[in-house]
């Protein structure tokens, strides 16, 4: 009998789901994140319909990126220094207490943009620190050999999540309440409530892990010791590369933050189109992380993530030229598909490639960078918008997209070549010594 051939890690469907913990986690962040995509909506729709500005759609933006900035080294140490449970619980409770200072905002009918805008601060505050301890917590919870599985079935459930919880917001903001008695709750007020329940839900299920990582990191804080992270980033082109293709790429191209514009003035589809066109990406993410997590990325991993990203520059063109609906959602479902396999390979190349006792420090930096490319992209596309119009901020910013990853193709071979995602393909030599270990 001939042996059979050894199985590669993240082959194997849904195995991570074997893992309890893993499961919990999951639906703790299908919960949270449908909250949280239901109030966008809800904040952009409410910032929009008191102002009619642009540039104030970017604020959101700019005010959701600057804790990310200003607490990168202090989150990223606490991710390495504390239980990252613990810190995950401790931030969304934060969460917890902005929401419902949104839900009296909405409620008592305040039409001041400037408090919503310190609100949207401490929300930031708060995902600074979760984020990187969320990152770091995910290699705890399954075995090494199946942690691209898990992080193809975390990227599946986000998506869901982006799928569902755009929708919910746009339905939930435009029910009739007033026909039933319940004025004071119409619009955003519900939206919030229904945030407010999802980061219940989510506190009880994180509660209940039974995984305590503890503390990574035992020596002495330091300013020195702060800046590691950083300095690992810089020092690996592999992740230097990763992690700045999708700032430029993403910052240049993003295009939901005007959403509300072109659900309201050029595709002419109000709120519930909103919802929609918010929920077209995920849709299609989802559709390409369903089909990795059973046909996972054996090899040549680099050049697949370039191509993608590619796609994701000219479907951002499109979705920009488009006059059309039925020609923008399948712009969008395609830019979320394409998207999705870059965020696969960016995010298994981030905890393979790092020290299990730096994962805290580098995923800040990450974060950071994801949050310059997603929450500082809204303000670019705001002030674009502002100064050139929404169709041609969409369109110049493809066109950017497209150009950055033509150069990276040439500044970062390492990512380029990149092929297998495993510790021992990605892992530079020095590096090796210290295996992650679950």
């Amino acid at each position: 009998m001939t042996d059979r051939k050894k199985e590669e890690p993240g082959s194997r469907g849904a195995v991570a789901f074997a893992y309890r913990d893993f499961r919990l986690y999951q639906m703790a962040r299908a919960l949270v994140i449908m909250g949280a995509e239901a109030q966008s909506v809800a904040v952009a729709w409410q910032v929009y319909l008191i102002t009619h500005r642009a540039i104030d759609l970017g604020y959101t933006g700019l005010a959701l990126f600057l804790p990310g900035l200003i607490f990168m080294l202090p989150a990223g140490h606490a991710a390495d220094r504390f239980d990252r449970r613990v810190v995950i619980l401790v931030c969304y409770s934060l969460q917890f207490v902005c929401t419902l200072t949104l839900f009296f905002f909405a409620f008592e009918g305040i039409h001041r943009i400037l408090p919503i805008y310190v609100v949207l601060f401490f929300i930031g505050t708060g995902r600074a620190f979760s984020g990187p301890a969320s990152s770091a917590l995910v290699p705890h919870l399954v075995p090494t050999e199946h942690f691209v599985n898990a992080v193809t079935w975390g990227a599946t459930v986000f998506q869901m999540a982006n799928i569902a919880g755009p929708a919910v917001g746009g339905i939930l903001f435009t029910l009739p309440l007033a026909h039933w008695g319940a004025t004071h709750l119409a619009g955003a007020p519900v939206v919030f409530l229904f945030t407010l329940c999802t980061i219940i839900g989510f506190l009880t299920l994180i509660g209940m892990l039974a995984v305590r990582p503890g503390r990574m990191e035992h020596r002495a804080t330091t300013f020195d010791l702060l800046l590691e992270g950083l300095r690992y980033v810089w020092g690996a082109k592999l992740l230097l590369g990763s992690v700045t293709l999708d700032l430029f790429v993403v910052l240049l191209g993003g295009a939901v933050a005007l959403m509300p514009i072109f659900a309201e003035n050029i595709l002419h589809t109000g709120a519930r189109g909103l919802g929609v066109l918010r929920a077209a990406p995920a849709l299609g993410a989802l559709s390409v992380s369903i089909l990795l997590s059973f046909r996972p990325i054996r090899r040549r991993a680099g050049r697949m993530m370039f191509f993608c990203v590619a796609i994701f520059g000219m479907a951002t063109i499109t979705f920009g030229l488009s006059r059309s609906l039925w020609l923008s959602l399948p712009a969008l479902v395609i830019l979320g598909a394409a998207d999705m396999v870059s965020v696969v390979i960016r995010s298994s190349l981030l905890q393979l490639a790092t020290p299990p006792s730096m994962r805290g420090r580098v995923s800040a930096v990450n974060s950071l960078f994801v949050g310059a490319s997603n929450e500082l992209g809204e303000y670019e596309s705001g002030v674009t918008a502002q100064w050139m119009g929404p169709v041609r901020a969409v369109i110049v910013g493809g066109i950017g997209s497209l150009m950055v990853t033509g150069l990276w193709t040439v500044f970062f071979p390492a990512l380029r070549n990149a092929d297998a995602l495993t510790v021992e393909s990605l892992m530079q030599p020095e590096e090796q010594l210290e295996q992650p270990s679950i």
